[in-house]
């Protein structure tokens, strides 16, 4: 397999970083994840766009083109025979002083890698959430940036899978529902959608985003509401996002289950729809 590592195309064996760069020191960088369909990475530009404000709230530069490095992950699926996978960016702060201080670490670590992907069916996969017992911070300026210290995450998936779900359900300190260990929540309500505010302590997810411009576009009710526990366990549906998966339907929360609704399969099937659409106008370019 070969990785991308700071303007080259190397070995996986070959692409290796410090032992003293800050990414694996403290979680000092960011990352980004985009699912690549037919060679082309979905999304890039908001992807990149999110990637290089996050790079500017942690006072990182980021060392290469939007183009260029589009270019270079089209590469990298093209020689790795993978035109359907996964697409992590990884940016680092890379070398500096010892100790928390930024100061010298002035030439940062881009890699990008690539993985298997899971199926796009049209049927949705159905998960099963658990509340975690850990709290995510609501109204924090890095709750933006995609950052590579995602602990927190680690630890609620870790949580849930002990307790046979798919995934955790994060809520901050005031028992607000924010998101998924990976994923932005929605829920249904009648014929409405919702989704937790941003301020809630979820990240600015990429399909999350999508999905409320394409209600906007099919003039279905879309709204950023505050909800808890008891609030989704009487939605009509409920439904993760996420880049990596699409829509993934939500059909138990802490071993009670949740309604289901043709409204995720609606859904699903206009977002795979969008993304083939982007992949094969792409592709031929």
């Amino acid at each position: 397999m070969l990785v991308f590592l700071n303007g080259r195309l190397v070995p996986e064996e070959q692409a290796v970083v410090s032992a003293f760069d800050r990414g694996f020191l403290y979680g000092d960088g960011l990352f980004e994840t985009l699912r690549v369909k037919n060679g082309v990475p979905l999304r890039w530009d908001a992807h990149w766009r999110r990637l290089a404000a996050g790079a500017e709230t942690l006072r990182i530069k980021l060392p290469f083109t939007s183009d260029f490095l589009r270019a270079q992950a089209r590469e990298l699926s093209r020689q790795n025979q993978l035109p359907e996978a996964i697409l992590r960016i990884t940016l680092s702060r890379s070398v500096g002083q010892r100790g928390y201080s930024p100061k010298g670490a002035d030439t940062p670590t881009l890699v990008m890698s690539l993985h298997p992907a899971p199926p796009l069916g049209p049927t949705s996969p159905q998960w099963k959430l658990h509340t975690a017992s850990l709290r995510v911070p609501a109204g924090d300026a890095l709750s933006a940036c995609k950052s590579a210290n995602k602990l927190l995450h680690v630890l609620a998936r870790a949580e849930a899978e002990a307790a046979g779900a798919d995934d955790a359900l994060l809520l901050n300190p005031l028992g607000e529902i924010a998101e998924a260990s990976g994923a932005n929540l929605f829920w249904i309500e009648g014929n409405a959608l919702h989704t937790p505010p941003l301020s809630s302590g979820a990240l600015p997810g990429v399909t999350r985003a999508d999905v409320l411009a394409w209600c906007q576009s099919q003039g279905i009710a879309a709204h950023k509401t505050t909800i808890d526990l008891s609030r989704l366990l009487r939605a009509d549906g409920a439904f993760l996002t996420s880049s990596a998966s699409g829509v993934v339907e939500v059909i138990a929360l802490d071993d009670e289950a949740i309604s289901t609704s043709s409204m995720t399969h609606r859904v699903r099937t206009a977002l795979l729809a969008a993304w083939a659409i982007e992949a094969n106008a792409t592709a031929v370019r």
